[in-house]
């Protein structure tokens, strides 16, 4: 072989390496690994980054400001080790589990993530189909990039709509009745988005909006209206050279509202305190979600799987508590199950999927998860959910 064929061998070798997603190597549409050579999760992203433009990869990639929160999510889990328990019969080995009516064939949903166009042509429409086809719930987000009613008719299996307010109420009960009426099962309340973040990765790209170029987000219009017709005297926020959302002025008084219109499960993501699990309980919310938005709006935020055990007490067993924010392994989802979640959240992985290989690499992520976690259970002596207790892990 040539020193020519040597190097073009080794160039593609790094690139298929998770530490290439470190450097900053050119983007480029390259051959990359057929979808059956890869073996972790973290093997998709830099398959990812080579195939989309660089704003796309960016948006999916990036968290808030310096990204410490981005890299505490992951490195958390380093601090929690596993005591296995042997000689225990784990032959059975069942991850199913039923949440709000629907059974789920392992504790992990897509979490939701906006403008799935961005990662493939189909956009939402193959992620859809990817958790139908390994029985799991996919959460639509507010900003799909498809229909909301489309979207829900993809597949017969559940799923769940994720709600922005905004930019004005009468919006936001119309976003509420077209999920009602498209069959959404549950509804995910994020909390944690009052003012637009910095991104700084969007903003070296020139972008300046929270949802990129590209993307339709349903508010736009009503958004420009708003801000026409209001004229307030002082707007501080703006003073202070911030961009908001309506949920920066909104409380418990229209989370209660919001219950009362929805009329199903409903539940409160962004939360990372034990005193707003307790309120969030207290007002009648169905779950909730413990997540710093995959450190996109607040850096410096706590990693999730450190928040989640304040959480957990906070909630008492009354409602079932999610979490989401860093999970890549298996591994991750056991400690975060013996912590007292109910399941986890992916957000970021089901996009490297589909932007590495379309609908098939984001069912393959989804596959390697699962079977992570039954051979992480499996070799803790755990065959089930419910036998997996704080006993599982040391912290």
């Amino acid at each position: 072989m040539s020193r020519r064929g040597v190097c073009r061998q080794l160039a593609g070798w790094m690139m298929a390496s998770p530490l290439a997603a470190q450097l900053d190597l050119p983007y480029s549409g390259e051959r990359a690994p057929a979808l059956e050579e890869l073996v972790n999760v973290f093997e998709f992203e830099p398959i990812c980054r080579l195939r989309l433009p660089r704003q796309n990869y960016d948006y999916i990639a990036g968290g808030v400001d310096a990204e410490w929160s981005l890299r505490n999510n992951r490195g958390a889990f380093d601090k929690i080790t596993f005591r296995p328990r042997m000689l225990v019969n784990a032959s059975n080995l069942d991850l199913s589990l039923e949440l709000f009516g629907t059974k789920l064939s392992f504790p992990v949903l897509i979490a939701p993530t906006a403008g799935h166009i961005l990662a493939t042509p189909e956009g939402e429409f193959a992620t859809a189909r990817a958790a139908a086809s390994m029985e799991t719930v996919m959460i639509l987000s507010t900003n799909s990039s498809q229909p909301y009613e489309k979207v829900a008719e993809t597949t017969k299996f559940p799923k769940w709509f994720q709600l922005y307010p905004g930019p004005d109420m009468e919006t936001t009960w119309e976003r509420v009745q077209r999920a009602k009426e498209s069959g959404f099962t549950a509804l995910v309340l994020t909390v944690d988005a009052g003012y637009n973040s910095h991104r700084e990765r969007l903003l070296r790209n020139r972008v300046q909006a929270q949802v990129p170029a590209g993307v339709r987000s349903p508010q736009t219009e009503r958004r420009r209206r708003v801000r026409e017709e209001e004229a307030p005297e002082v707007d501080r926020p703006k003073m202070y050279g911030l961009s908001t959302t309506l949920m920066h002025k909104l409380d418990w008084v229209f989370f209660e509202e919001l219950k009362k219109r929805w009329g199903g499960p409903l539940l409160v993501k962004g939360i990372l305190a034990g005193e707003d699990g307790a309120l969030a309980v207290q007002h009648g919310a169905d779950g909730v979600i413990v997540s710093n938005h995959g450190a996109r709006y607040l850096d410096y935020a706590p990693a999730t799987i450190d928040a989640l055990p304040e959480v957990v007490s906070a909630v008492g067993g009354k409602i079932p508590v999610l979490v989401d924010s860093g999970f890549r392994r298996g591994t991750d989802i056991l400690k975060a199950l013996a912590l007292g979640a109910t399941a986890v959240c992916v957000g970021r992985p089901p996009l490297w999927g589909l932007g590495a290989y379309g609908e098939a690499g984001c069912k393959r992520v989804l596959e390697l998860m699962r079977t992570e976690l039954a051979l992480a259970m499996g070799l803790c002596g755990k065959a089930t959910l419910k036998e997996i207790d704080r006993t599982v892990i040391k912290m």
